[in-house]
């Protein structure tokens, strides 16, 4: 395994792990989430099985807008028809100060869940679509790619979406998983994932991307990566190093700079007030508490706002 330049070791949790194997033409990333993921997960209150689904899709969001070295705002997001009927999770370039970062939301009918026993992802979210939707902070337009969801989960849907997007073949594994620790009520959420990919470069001109599938390199690479474990994706105890040499010892392995990722929110009173000064007057009158104060909570980080209404005249 070669380093791309003299930089320290990553850290074992909450980053993003940028790699190529170049004489295969083939590019990586992992992710592995740790306190991000617990902030994220820990706002809403959610079946095992759904914060499962939430959790990957979190991961995937860190890998797609870290790959895009994007300033702005990506989301992935699920809209379906089963009991998990949306999940969103958005992912924040760094700008101004602020660290690259992640959130996520979900929703889910309580009554029809509980009618489920123990469900599987297509028990969970029926039938549906995976957006992604790229918003560049400073030039660029903004961009949505839609697939429908794959029954094989939320990385098989996001293999399809490269496919059909920019045409090359991906592979992608997501893990997410509760570490329950002593003395606490609530279990600590980890999430993570490995993604590989063939790069444009490595294309003949010309071929289709099921032709580059059938690279004799590519097709290794893929049966491999699909042997990763989900404790090995998730096991902070675990240097991510060590995973993509289990993986690809046999290959040389280009490891680069760590990404660091945290949990972010950009939620804030003054966004919340410029919706609400849209509203007319008596819409907002039936927002307001007895006490006078109008409350809204973010979805993402549980944060109630307070707005006085005499604020927004």
């Amino acid at each position: 395994m070669v380093r791309s330049d003299n930089s320290q070791l990553p850290p074992n949790g909450d980053f993003v792990l940028p790699f190529d194997i170049a004489r295969a033409g083939v590019r990586g990333r992992l992710v592995r989430l740790d306190l991000a993921s617990a902030r994220a997960l820990a706002a809403h209150a959610l079946p095992e099985a759904a914060n499962r689904i939430a959790g990957e899709t979190l991961a995937l969001s860190a890998i797609l807008g870290t790959a895009l070295k994007l300033d702005g705002r990506l989301t992935v997001q699920t809209k379906s028809d089963g009991p998990l009927d949306l999940v969103a999770a958005d992912y924040y370039g760094d700008e101004d100060g602020k660290e690259r970062g992640v959130r996520g939301f979900a929703r889910i009918d309580e009554s029809r869940f509980a009618a489920l026993g123990h469900p599987g992802f297509t028990d969970l979210v029926g039938k549906g679509s995976l957006a992604i939707t790229i918003e560049p902070r400073r030039g660029g337009n903004s961009y949505q790619g839609i697939v429908a969801l794959s029954p094989d989960g939320i990385a098989a849907s996001a293999e399809t979406y490269f496919m059909q997007s920019e045409q090359l073949p991906t592979v992608l594994r997501l893990a997410a998983a509760p570490l329950y620790v002593a003395g606490e009520k609530q279990p600590h959420w980890q999430a993570a994932g490995i993604m590989l990919q063939m790069t444009p470069e490595s294309a003949k001109p010309g071929a289709a991307p099921e032709d580059m599938q059938t690279s004799d390199d590519w097709q290794r690479l893929s049966l491999i990566l699909k042997t990763v474990e989900d404790l090995e994706l998730l096991d902070t105890s675990l240097a991510p190093e060590r995973v993509l040499w289990r993986l690809f010892h046999e290959d040389e392995v280009r490891v680069q700079p760590a990404l660091p990722v945290a949990f972010r929110c950009d939620c804030a009173p003054d966004r919340i007030a410029q919706v609400l000064k849209s509203y007319a007057p008596e819409e907002r009158a039936g927002l307001v508490d007895p006490d006078g104060i109008i409350r809204a909570r973010c979805e993402f980080c549980g944060t109630t706002h307070e707005i006085a209404p005499g604020s927004l005249d």
